[in-house]
Order: C-alpha cells, then sequence, then structure tokens
C-alpha cells in the first residue's frame, strides 16, 4: 500500500501589495500523520520551510475562510473558486501565499483516495505513534 502522496505547485508569495514572486512549494501528506498536510516552501537564498496543519483546514479552505491563529486560508474569491490565500503567521511575522485551486484540489483528492477523510482514526498504527507520543509528554511532565 502507498504510504505518502506528494505534489508541487507554484505559488506565488506575496512580499507586500507592489510585490511577489513564484516559489515551488512542496506537498506532502503521509498515512503515519493521517490528519495533517505539510507545505514545504522552497524560498530563494533560504533553507526551505516545512508547515503541517490539517488535512480538513486546507480542503475547507478551498471553499471558505477557515483557521484561526496561525494558519488561515481563505479563497480568493469565494465565487469562482479559482484561487486561495494561505496565510502563515509566527508572533507578528506574516508570509501570505497565493494558489491556483485545481493543484490543490487534485492533491487533496489524492490524499482522500489513500485516507478518505473521515477514517484517518482507523489507521493503527497512527493510534500507536500517538500512543508513545503522549507516553513520552507524560513521563517528561512528570519528570520536570
Amino acid at each position: 500500500m502507498r504510504e505518502s502522496v506528494q505534489a508541487e505547485v507554484m505559488m506565488s508569495f506575496l512580499v507586500s501589495d507592489e510585490l511577489s514572486f513564484r516559489i515551488p512549494v512542496e506537498l506532502r501528506y503521509e498515512t503515519s500523520d493521517p490528519y495533517a498536510v505539510r507545505l514545504t516552501f522552497h524560498l530563494p537564498g533560504d533553507a526551505p520551510v516545512t508547515w503541517a496543519f490539517g488535512r480538513e483546514l486546507l480542503i475547507d479552505g478551498v471553499g471558505r475562510p477557515c483557521g484561526e491563529g496561525d494558519v488561515r486560508v481563505t479563497p480568493v474569491d469565494p465565487d469562482s473558486l479559482g484561487e486561495v490565500l494561505i496565510r502563515l503567521q509566527v508572533g507578528s511575522d506574516q508570509a501570505v501565499f497565493r494558489s491556483s485551486t485545481a493543484p490543490l484540489v487534485a492533491f487533496l483528492d489524492r490524499t482522500d483516495k489513500l485516507v478518505p477523510l473521515g477514517q484517518e482514526g482507523s489507521l493503527a498504527d497512527f493510534d500507536a505513534h500517538l500512543d508513545e507520543a503522549l507516553d513520552r509528554i507524560l513521563a517528561e511532565q512528570g519528570a520536570g
């Protein structure tokens, strides 16, 4: 069984109202973390930066404004669904990316074929990894 889905999408990095440039962004989905998608941004002159956030946030954000806090996904025009804005924020710093919706939907469709939405919890390996992670967190809290 295939365990991941990958795609590369060209997005516009919106530096300001007057300045933007196209960058490659790698989209990745893995059955080992079935609730998340990872976007790796390849900015010129910098090391790649990877953000992980909920697959459902990306799915919902294609059609309507979604997200709170560090990640927000919003259609540019909810009536046409042609482009989407992805806003990533750390403290007061924010990065905004614009992408055509079509390659995101194609990627999300492939993730759904690998793990249908709502079936993420049925992956036994995920539950085992979650239990291990929770045990480590509890052990660290008990030691601290």
